[in-house]
């Protein structure tokens, strides 16, 4: 395995995936290994992927247990077990930048232990005005919030809170496996993205919030649940969909 590897966790997005695939396979920078973490699909995800012509080795593997979080830590510990030390993390309705890749290494490789990526809405879903502008700066709002809340200033943590999302972030392993990875739970139990950000706050002050790291995300969650919901989802999971596998928005 090449020391950089890509995760990419994925749950009955067969019809999406290829989006993803082909946004990796035009980076400039294609000198990495990409993880696909089929979590129990029952679509034919792991066939879209292991068919697909790529510039880099893939590898695919399952984690039969469902979350994102879990699926996410399993390859993390697959890449870290196989001889990466730099990974990175999409998701599979997602659009990473031609210069993602690149970016990330950068980051990485110039003394950076976690980078926090930019999200912004997907093209190819022709946002509207307030998706692509209004909805952003309310989320920046609240890692603002996020940012001066006791919780996340509690006593141990060496850097301030930084807006992190689960699609966008690159890390060392060595600070994976000092910091213990992403909180294996339910997509719906918590936000495996923050409580790997607080954890590996407590371990290293070198994490940055990466704006030149920018991936373009699906907008399908924010347009089936709304702006209110959404948001609500975000915050500790004030609100959540009445039953398990309404979670999973496709």
């Amino acid at each position: 395995m090449t020391p950089l590897a890509v995760i990419v966790p994925a749950f009955d997005e067969a019809a999406s995936i290829g989006a993803t695939l082909g946004a990796l396979a035009a980076q400039t920078d294609t000198d990495f290994t990409l993880v696909v973490v089929d979590n129990g699909s029952t679509d034919g995800t792991a066939a879209v992927v292991r068919d697909f012509a790529a510039p880099f080795p893939i590898e695919v593997i399952t984690e039969p247990e469902r979350g994102a979080g879990t699926a996410a830590d399993t390859g993390f510990r697959y890449a870290i077990a196989h001889g990466a030390t730099l990974l990175a993390r999409t998701d599979a309705d997602c659009r990473p930048a031609p210069d993602w890749v690149a970016t990330a290494r950068r980051h990485l490789t110039g003394g950076t232990d976690l980078a926090c990526g930019r999200s912004v809405p997907r093209r190819d879903e022709h946002p509207s005005f307030a998706e692509r502008h209004v909805f952003p700066a309310v989320v920046r709002l609240a890692a603002l919030y996020g940012r001066y809340r006791s919780a996340h200033r509690a006593a141990g943590y060496r850097t301030p809170y930084v807006l992190v999302h689960g699609h966008n972030l690159a890390l060392t392993a060595d600070l994976y496996r000092r910091c213990g990875g992403t909180a294996r739970e339910p997509l719906e139990a918590g936000s495996e993205d923050v409580t790997l950000l607080n954890r590996a706050r407590r371990h290293t002050d070198r994490i940055i919030r990466a704006e030149d790291m920018v991936v373009e995300a699906s907008l399908r969650r924010l347009r089936a649940w709304g702006a209110r919901r959404t948001l609500l989802w975000y915050w500790d999971r004030r609100w959540r969909p009445p039953t398990s596998s309404e979670v999973h928005v496709r």
